[in-house]
């Protein structure tokens, strides 16, 4: 008995396959990538702090001034 049951399965074609209309949910994509976008711009802002207070740090524990260690020192007087 399966044996004729399989072999009837197999000569049957599938056409069409009935399915729901798609739907397009523009509140859904209108939130994720809002929630895309605060994720974004809460990674930049927390990188941002963390390396502008870096360098901040780092400026005051330097010894010489930023204007000093930047300049090429092309104007310097000979020493007399």
């Amino acid at each position: 008995m399966t044996l004729s049951f399989v072999s009837l399965r197999a000569s049957e074609t599938v056409t069409w396959i009935k399915v729901d209309r798609p739907t397009f949910d523009l509140v859904g994509v209108v939130l994720s990538s809002l929630g895309l976008a605060g994720i974004c711009a809460g990674v930049a802002l927390t990188l941002g702090a963390v390396l502008g207070i870096g360098f901040i740090v780092r400026g005051r524990r330097a010894p010489s001034p930023l204007s000093e260690r930047l300049s090429l020192h092309l104007l310097q007087a000979p020493p007399h």
